[in-house]
C-alpha cells in the first residue's frame, strides 16, 4: 500500500473525508459506537525532559544521552515528527467511483454530521459478525497527541502483540497492558484508569502488597510508558485481512490509512458500515443514499426520494388527464393550463355570476353560450340595475355622513386639546404628590426627634417638680425647728445640716434649670429646622428688636439652623435690622451664614450652592423682595468651617428702611424672611 507512507504523527487522530462521484468531500471518523464503551477518564502527559526521567522505583536521575541520526530515541522508539501546520491537508486515495474518478479521502478533515458524540460512545454495542475491530472503550484526547480512540477508557490495551508482553508491562489490577502507567510508592504499576478506582475508595491499598496508597506519592512512569508504545502490534483490522504489524504507537497513523478499516458511510443518513476500501463501490453501487438524477426534469437528488419525486412533485413527469380526454400523456407542471382547454373538463357557464346556473362539458359550452345569449343579456342588464341602485343609496349615506365630517372634526380637536390639558395637569400633580411624600417623609422624621426631645424634657420637668417639693418640705421644716428651737441649743446641729441640705438642693435645682432651659432651646431648633435647603425665618417684635438695635444693645439676630438634607449642609441666616456697613442706618441688612456641621467630611468645599435670599410680602399683592448671588470658590465664607460658624455673606443694602415700613412687609409687628438654596445639582454623600 502506497498510502501507508503518506504518515502523519502518531499524536493527530484526524477524521477522514471522501470526495464522492457527485458531491463535496465528506468526514469519515476513525472510530464509532463499535470501538467505544462506557464513559470512563484516561489522560496522556506531555513526555519529560529526557535529560531526567523517572525511574521505575520512582526516583530521578540525571542521564547523559548523545543524539542519534536515525530519528530514534535512547529507547529504541522512533521519535514523533513535529506537527504540521492545522491548515495543511494530506489525502490517500480509496480506489475510483463508477465514473472513473478518483475518490480521495484528506487526512484531516471531519465534518460534523459524522462526528461521534460521547454520550453515544458509552454504551458498547454487540460486534457484528465481520467487525474489524472488537477494541475496548475509548475517549477523547486528553492530552495533546493523543488521538481519539487509541486510548481505552478504562484498563490497559487489549491489542493483539506479536510477542506475549512481560509481567513488569501488565497492570497490577486489570492484569493488562498498561496504558499512562502510574507507579505507586511500592513500586507497582497500575493504569491511570485503574489507579484512579483505587484511590477513589475509602483508604485505597495496593491489591499487590496491601500497602496504603496515597495521590500526592502516585507518580507517571514515563519510561515504562515509552517501552510499551514500542512493543510490536497487529493491526486493529487483522480480523478483516490486514497482515500489517507495526509498534503500538504507530496504530493512529496506519489506522488512516488502513484499507481493511470499518469506517462508516461518508453519507451521513446512511448507517452502514464498510471497509476502507470498499467505500468507492458502496458509493457507486450499493449506498441507497447516493446522488442520483431524475430522468424527466434532470434535477440531482438521494435515491430513496427518487420515487416519491416522480409520484409527487417532478414537473416534466408523465401524467394523465384527469377527465380522460384524448390527451393520452403531458408534463404535469402543463395539466393546470390544459384543464381550461380540456373538451371533457367539467365547467360552469361565465355568466353565473349573473344567474346563470348551467354546468356542463367545455363541448356544451359553446352551443349553450350562442343559444341563451339574450337571457344573458338580461340577467346582465337585471344586475346592473339593481348595481346602479345600490351606488345611489351609498352616495346618498356618503353625503350624509360627509356633513356630519366637520363637526365630528371640530369634536376631535376639542378632546386632544382637553386631552392635552388633562396629560399635563396630571403631570403636575405627580410632581406635586412627589414633592408632598417627600416633605411627608422628612416631617416624620422630624417628628420622632421631637418626640424624642419631648420625652427627655418632661422627664426634667418631673424632677424638677419633686425637686421643688422636696425643697417646700425643707423649708417648712426648717422654720418649724426655727420656731421651736429658739428656746433651746441642742437643735443648732440640726439646723446647720438642714442648711447645708437646703443648699444642695438649690444647687440641684439650678443645675436642673439649665438643663431644662438648653433642652428647651434644642426643641425650639428641631421643631423649626428645616433638611429641604428653605428657611422661612419669622422675626416677631420687629418695633423692639429695631429699637435694640439702634440702642447698640442687639446689633443683629441670627435664624434657627436650616438643611440642605439630613446629611447635608448647615447653615442659617444673620439680620441687622438697623443695618450694617454702608446700610447702617438706612437699610435692613440680611447675610448667610455657614455653619459646621457634623457631615461636613462627606460633603464637596467649598460650598458652590446658588443661595437666593428673599423678604416675604405679606399682603395679596405678594411683591416679594428678593436677590440671589453664587458664592465665591476663593472666599473663606464659603470654605469648610473649622470654628462654630463662617464670616456671613450677603447684602448690606438688601431692603431700604423706607421701603420696609411703607409697604405690607410688616404685619401684626413680625416680618417673614425665606432664604432658599438650590439643591438641585447637589451629589448625595
Amino acid at each position: 500500500m502506497d498510502n501507508v507512507t503518506q504518515r502523519k504523527q502518531w499524536r493527530g487522530f484526524p477524521a477522514r473525508s471522501v470526495h464522492s462521484a457527485a458531491g463535496p468531500p465528506l468526514a469519515i471518523p476513525l472510530t464509532s459506537a463499535s470501538h467505544c464503551g462506557s464513559a470512563g477518564s484516561a489522560r496522556t502527559t506531555p513526555e519529560p525532559n529526557p535529560d531526567h526521567e523517572v525511574s521505575r522505583r520512582g526516583s530521578a536521575a540525571p542521564r547523559q544521552r548523545q543524539p542519534r541520526g536515525d530519528g530514534l530515541n535512547p529507547l529504541g522508539v522512533r521519535r514523533a515528527r513535529e506537527p504540521r501546520p492545522a491548515d495543511e491537508i494530506h489525502v490517500m486515495s480509496a480506489g475510483r467511483s463508477a465514473d472513473g474518478r478518483e475518490v480521495q479521502i484528506p487526512l484531516q478533515q471531519a465534518a460534523p454530521s459524522l462526528a461521534l458524540p460521547l454520550s453515544a460512545a458509552a454504551v458498547v454495542p454487540a460486534p457484528s459478525p465481520r467487525s474489524s475491530n472488537p477494541r475496548p472503550p475509548c475517549e477523547p484526547p486528553t492530552q495533546q497527541g493523543a488521538p481519539a480512540g487509541f486510548l481505552p477508557l478504562r484498563g490497559g490495551f487489549r491489542d493483539h502483540f506479536i510477542e506475549a508482553p512481560e509481567a513488569k508491562y501488565c497492570c497490577e489490577a486489570c492484569r493488562l497492558v498498561l496504558c499512562q502507567p502510574r507507579q505507586t510508592e511500592c513500586g507497582h504499576r497500575f493504569c491511570y484508569s485503574c489507579i484512579n478506582d483505587i484511590l477513589s475508595c475509602p483508604n485505597p491499598v495496593c491489591p499487590a502488597d496491601m500497602e496504603p496508597l496515597f495521590k500526592d506519592k502516585i507518580f507517571r512512569d514515563v519510561c515504562c510508558h515509552r517501552e510499551i508504545m514500542a512493543l510490536k502490534v497487529y493491526c486493529r483490522s487483522e480480523a478483516n485481512g490486514c497482515q500489517e504489524q507495526m509498534s503500538l504507537q504507530q496504530i493512529p497513523d496506519h489506522l488512516n490509512v488502513c484499507p481493511f478499516f470499518e469506517v462508516p458511510c461518508p453519507l451521513g443518513k446512511c448507517k452502514e458500515r464498510m471497509m476502507r476500501k470498499e467505500i468507492p463501490e458502496h458509493l457507486a453501487w450499493k449506498c441507497k443514499y447516493r446522488e442520483s438524477t431524475c430522468e424527466f426534469c434532470k434535477n440531482k437528488m438521494p435515491l430513496t426520494e427518487l420515487q416519491k419525486h416522480k409520484e409527487t412533485v417532478c414537473p416534466a413527469f408523465p401524467v394523465s388527464c384527469p377527465n380522460h380526454c384524448t390527451s393520452s400523456s403531458l408534463p404535469r407542471s402543463e395539466l393546470s393550463s390544459h384543464q381550461h382547454d380540456c373538451p371533457k373538463a367539467q365547467v360552469s357557464c361565465q355568466f353565473h355570476r349573473y344567474g346563470c346556473s348551467f354546468k356542463g362539458l367545455n363541448l356544451d359550452m359553446r352551443q349553450h353560450e350562442s343559444s341563451f345569449a339574450a337571457e344573458h343579456l338580461k340577467m346582465m342588464a337585471t344586475r346592473t340595475g339593481l348595481l346602479e341602485t345600490k351606488v345611489e343609496e351609498v352616495k346618498g349615506e356618503l353625503m350624509e355622513r360627509y356633513k356630519v365630517l366637520p363637526a365630528l372634526s371640530t369634536r376631535l380637536s376639542d378632546l386632544e386639546s382637553q386631552t392635552d390639558e388633562l396629560r399635563e395637569r396630571n403631570r403636575q400633580m405627580e410632581q406635586k404628590l412627589a414633592a408632598m411624600q417627600k416633605l411627608m417623609s422628612s416631617h416624620t422624621e422630624k417628628l420622632l426627634e421631637v418626640e424624642l426631645e419631648l420625652r427627655s424634657l418632661r422627664q426634667l420637668r418631673d424632677e424638677m417638680e419633686n425637686l421643688r417639693g422636696t425643697l417646700d418640705a425643707v423649708r417648712t421644716r426648717l422654720s418649724a425647728l426655727e420656731q421651736g428651737g429658739r428656746g433651746g441649743s441642742g437643735s443648732a446641729h440640726t439646723l446647720a445640716s438642714l442648711e447645708t441640705q437646703l443648699n444642695r438642693h438649690d444647687d440641684m435645682l439650678s443645675v436642673h434649670e439649665i438643663r431644662l432651659a438648653d433642652m428647651d432651646l434644642r426643641f425650639q431648633v428641631l421643631e423649626t429646622a428645616s433638611y429641604n435647603g428653605t428657611l422661612i425665618w419669622k422675626i416677631r417684635d420687629y418695633k423692639r428688636r429695631k429699637q435694640d438695635a439702634v440702642a447698640g444693645k442687639t446689633l443683629s439676630l441670627y435664624s434657627q439652623p436650616f438643611y440642605t438634607g439630613y446629611f447635608g449642609y448647615k447653615m442659617c441666616a444673620r439680620v441687622y435690622l438697623n443695618g450694617d456697613g454702608m446700610g447702617k442706618g438706612t437699610h435692613l441688612s440680611l447675610f448667610f451664614v455657614v455653619m459646621r456641621g457634623e457631615y461636613d467630611a462627606l460633603l464637596p468645599w467649598p460650598f458652590k450652592q446658588k443661595v437666593t435670599l428673599m423678604l416675604m410680602d405679606q399682603g395679596p399683592s405678594r411683591k416679594h423682595l428678593g436677590d440671589a448671588f453664587k458664592p465665591d470658590p476663593s472666599s473663606s465664607s464659603f470654605r469648610r468651617p473649622v470654628a462654630e460658624m463662617n464670616i456671613a455673606s450677603g447684602c448690606p443694602l438688601f431692603v431700604s428702611q423706607s421701603v420696609l415700613e411703607s409697604g405690607t412687609y410688616i404685619k401684626d409687628d413680625t416680618i417673614f424672611i425665606k432664604v432658599t438654596v438650590d439643591t438641585s445639582d447637589l451629589p448625595e454623600p
